[in-house]
């Protein structure tokens, strides 16, 4: 298929079909397309609407995020995963501001924290209406099955494959309804699981389709055994109901995020609440739970001390602060750690 007739059909059915009413579609500017495309990078649609509800209603614009302490970008941001993404969100629109401009070129925009070729791609197509082909999950899906593309669409190889047929197949015109709509293909229609083939716009010329192939493109990531790892968390309450939270670095899991104390077992956290010369009242090791990364299993038990006699010389090492459960304080916390907190005041309501 020439590329001509591929972009035909994709747009006549995205003038039909494809998805107009986005909460980032209505404007469209630079910084909403940025926002939702970063928001967008390995979370579906359905999660990331009431999230970028939410920021664009804080941080409207780009000197409203700018001006904002990373503390409160990574609030609105906490429960949505790959917190580097708003650290970079962060520093990005900091970068943008003191260059007085948010750019418009390819290598202005990969030159910043967080923005990668497909992400700088659809903020051109989209935003600025230039032509620049895109490559993000959806994509790379649509056209390894389209052109029968064998190999894990991350590999260098396959990678290198998708983006020349994505160049060659990306318009000089209307180029950011054809962005929205290769998009919308694979989000919609070209699934990872049960495709609707029969109402694909591509189907006629789809060389998985004619191969009666279709779910073995894209191959699959190779397996690889993920890692596990084992922690506990210190959940330390005063009479006042306040827990000690601690604020994690800056790079690593739930970066600049608030957490409980983590040790490596429970003997390890009992010695140090010794150690800080506590009268312990209570204690208990709830249960153990598992919370997932992208590349390795976290095993976490928790121990529940209730003590008294706390001093604030428990925070001079670390960067810690109490934290009342019922109240809140709308603390950026990492989402096992808003778990772990709802259950504990769940069961004091009902105690």
């Amino acid at each position: 298929m020439q590329p001509n007739d591929f972009q035909d059909k994709l747009l006549t059915w995205f003038d039909c079909y494809g998805r107009k009413n986005l909460p980032w579609q209505n404007p469209v500017t630079p910084y909403r397309v940025w926002l939702s495309e970063t928001m967008l990078q390995q979370t579906q649609v359905a999660t990331v609407i009431p999230y970028f509800n939410a920021f664009v209603a804080r941080f409207p614009d780009l000197p409203s995020l700018a001006q904002a302490p990373v503390d409160e970008v990574l609030q609105y941001w906490a429960g949505l995963g790959y917190y580097a993404r708003a650290r970079n969100l962060h520093k990005a629109a900091q970068l943008m501001m003191a260059q007085g401009r948010f750019p418009d070129t390819l290598a202005d925009l990969t030159a910043l924290p967080g923005i990668g070729l497909s992400t700088a791609g659809a903020i051109l197509s989209i935003a600025f209406n230039n032509s620049h082909p895109i490559l993000d999950g959806n994509v790379k899906r649509v056209l390894s099955r389209h052109q029968a593309i064998a190999g894990w669409p991350g590999s260098s190889q396959t990678s290198k494959q998708l983006w020349a047929v994505s160049a060659f197949l990306t318009p000089s015109e209307r180029v950011a309804d054809y962005t929205q709509a290769i998009m919308d293909l694979g989000a919609t229609l070209c699934t990872r699981s049960k495709p609707n083939c029969p109402a694909c716009p591509l189907q006629d010329s789809c060389q998985a389709w004619l191969l009666g192939r279709v779910s073995d493109y894209p191959s699959p990531k190779p397996a690889k055994t993920i890692p596990s790892r084992q922690i506990t968390f210190l959940m330390l309450r005063n009479s006042l109901n306040e827990v000690l939270l601690e604020k994690r670095p800056p790079v690593g899991i739930w970066g600049g995020l608030w957490s409980l104390p983590e040790f490596a077992d429970a003997e390890s956290a009992m010695a140090w609440c010794v150690s800080q010369h506590m009268t312990v009242s209570q204690q208990q090791l709830l249960p153990s739970k598992r919370h997932t990364f992208s590349h390795f299993h976290l095993d976490y038990s928790t121990l529940l001390v209730d003590a008294q006699n706390l001093t604030d010389n428990v925070m001079d090492v670390r960067q810690m602060l109490w934290y009342n459960i019922g109240l809140g304080k709308g603390l950026a916390l990492a989402a096992p750690i808003t778990q772990l907190l709802q259950q504990i005041n769940d069961e004091d309501d009902h105690g």
